[in-house]
């Protein structure tokens, strides 16, 4: 007879960097039934600020609060051990803006399952934070689904908050927190920079990196379409003589990132049509089939016309 499947362990995770908030939003979630109705609760607390825990004003008080003091307490064992001692049913996460979400995601007991991740923000300090700690930022807004700017006011400028969360992430939610307890959903629009409906879609090199983005989060919305761009031809290798992969480095947030971001592109005699490296202008209508270099169905750049190309201003591309 099989075993009877554990539980799975629900985790909330609320991150942002020092003073953006965390501690006076936990505190309000635990203080409503919805979110705490009684469950054994593990707070653990990574990073502590100003503002401390108010216990006596929990909806309910099965909550035990522990610190984290050091990044090195984060592995399974530790955490393994806080969840036995105190038979928690959920966890919820104030975590060190300046420790890496890896470094958690890698430490979480088996039975732990990531149910969602909140950003905190300091609007006043959050646009000096993007620019010295790019890595870090980026690190937190690639993995919300919310993010809360706080202490925002009328002065500041949306557009400038929204274009930084895009860059990182197109589906989290934003909205702006003013300090007359006025809340704003972020409503900006965000057009692709290139016609999906054109007959032949022209992508610019500056908008590389989002069209590959794109072309990976939706494919099917492709399939049909033309598409003409500039990138470097990769032939050889185990691919068959009929295939290439064709692509550009992409930056995401900083230098230690780039990537090449590739494509699986077909045409007769690739090997023998492409010199491997070059850099080329290939027409190409999309559909979407399995491949072996994806492991699964992914975009094919089925090519009707090329010609070489000079290399991109700037050859790695970015999001900006």
């Amino acid at each position: 007879m099989l075993g009877k499947k554990k539980k799975e362990i629900p985790v909330y995770m609320f991150v942002g960097f020092l003073e953006s908030g965390k501690t006076d939003f936990a505190q309000g979630a635990l203080e409503g039934k919805d979110f705490n109705s009684g469950e054994r609760t593990l707070l653990l607390v990574c990073e502590e600020g100003e503002n401390e825990y108010a216990p006596k004003k929990f909806a309910a008080p099965n909550v035990y609060i522990e610190t984290i003091e050091d990044e090195s307490e984060l592995n399974a064992q530790n955490l393994q051990r806080l969840t036995d001692k105190y038979m928690a049913e959920q966890v919820i996460v104030e975590y060190n803006g300046m420790w890496m979400l890896k470094s958690f995601y890698e430490a979480m007991p088996e039975r732990w399952m990531i149910y969602q991740i909140l950003m905190l923000a300091d609007s006043t300090t959050f646009l000096m934070y993007n620019k010295n700690m790019r890595n870090l930022m980026y690190d937190k807004l690639n993995a919300m689904e919310m993010i809360v700017f706080n202490r925002f006011t009328d002065d500041m400028s949306k557009e400038e908050f929204h274009k930084i969360v895009r860059a990182a992430n197109r589906s989290a939610e934003i909205i702006y927190e003013f300090s007359d307890d006025r809340f704003e959903l972020d409503d900006i629009e965000d057009p692709l920079p290139f016609d999906i409906n054109a007959d032949v879609i022209e992508i610019r090199d500056v908008d590389y990196a989002l069209w590959y983005r794109d072309i990976n989060e939706e494919p099917d919305k492709y399939i049909g379409k033309t598409v003409r761009v500039k990138g470097r031809c990769l032939v050889g290798e185990d691919l068959p003589s009929s295939a290439f992969i064709f692509g550009r480095h992409v930056m995401t947030c900083c230098v230690e990132d780039i990537q090449f971001a590739g494509l699986i592109g077909k045409y007769p005699d690739s090997d023998k049509t492409f010199k491997h490296g070059d850099w080329y202008t290939i027409t190409a209508t999309i559909s979407v089939d399995y491949h072996d270099v994806y492991g699964e169905s992914g975009p094919i750049l089925n090519t009707t016309e090329y010609k070489k190309a000079a290399p991109p201003v700037e050859e790695v591309a970015t999001f900006s």
